[in-house]
């Protein structure tokens, strides 16, 4: 086994099976700017491991991802921009999806906005049975960014994709599995296991047809839904930055949630 060093993520690769794990439990694995140029650069160091055919991608802790950060995007340095976030996002997503190796989400406790992205980034999902999603941006007074609509819309369509994004409600395991947003729902205690298993499985496959496919069925989603113009996202989450009702909307989403006594999403 062999091990990397990032300071918000563990990363290991055992024979053909690699394994990337979220690992800021305090924060429910809450996206970070670093954590998400830290995503990044996982699957790139995965990419260098040719031996590697399948990634489990999960959360330490209680959740899987909380989403962006909202503190260190709040607090983002003084030469960052609104749009720093958006393009570090969007670069996360489309790295994750272009990785050699096939992904394996194992989705377990809260899958939030930004880590709803990063688990549609993934080619597999395995969910736990109390798993929870949800995508709270247009509360938040800002558009869903990182290139998350077209990847919505490509694995649900676009009535639905529009129905969640727009009314942020919440919505469970047996409901993204009949939406087909994941591939199995599993019990709690199993979720790491049964995505372990299916990597394992895959594993034992042809890593030239494994990724061969992998990259014709990505060709084919993309000319469904493309992502080309998810680097626009950076310009319209500045737009809703500037603008007095998403700012109020927002301010007063944060405010609700202080009253409720939440920490988190």
């Amino acid at each position: 086994m062999t091990d990397s060093p990032f300071t918000t993520l563990r990363v290991s690769a055992d024979g053909a099976v690699g394994h990337l794990v979220l690992d800021r439990p305090e924060r429910l694995n809450a996206l970070s700017r670093t954590t998400l140029a830290e995503l990044a650069g996982a699957a790139a160091w995965f990419d260098e491991r040719r031996e590697v055919k399948a990634v489990v991608v999960r959360g330490e802790g209680r959740a899987f991802s909380a989403g962006f950060d909202l503190d260190d995007f709040r607090s983002r340095p003084a030469d960052g921009t609104p749009d720093d976030g958006a393009e570090l996002g969007r670069e996360m997503a489309d790295a994750v999806t272009g990785m050699r190796a096939v992904t394996v989400a194992a989705i377990h406790g809260h899958c939030v906005g930004g880590g709803l992205v990063l688990a549609g980034s993934c080619d597999l999902r395995i969910a736990a049975r109390g798993a929870r999603f949800s995508i709270p941006e247009v509360d938040l007074g800002i558009p869903l960014a990182w290139g998350g609509i077209p990847r919505l819309v490509r694995e649900l369509g676009p009535a639905i994709t529009k129905e969640l994004v727009l009314t942020c409600r919440p919505f469970g395991a047996d409901e993204a599995a009949a939406l087909r947003f994941v591939n199995r729902v599993v019990d709690d205690d199993a979720v790491v296991a049964a995505a372990e298993e299916l990597a394992a499985e895959l594993a034992t496959k042809s890593a030239f047809t494994l990724t061969s496919t992998k990259r014709h069925v990505n060709a084919v989603a993309e000319e469904s839904g493309s992502t080309a113009q998810s680097f626009r996202d950076a310009e319209i989450l500045a737009a809703a930055l500037r603008d007095p009702e998403s700012r109020a909307a927002g301010a007063a989403y944060l405010e609700r949630r202080t009253r409720r006594g939440e920490t988190r999403r």
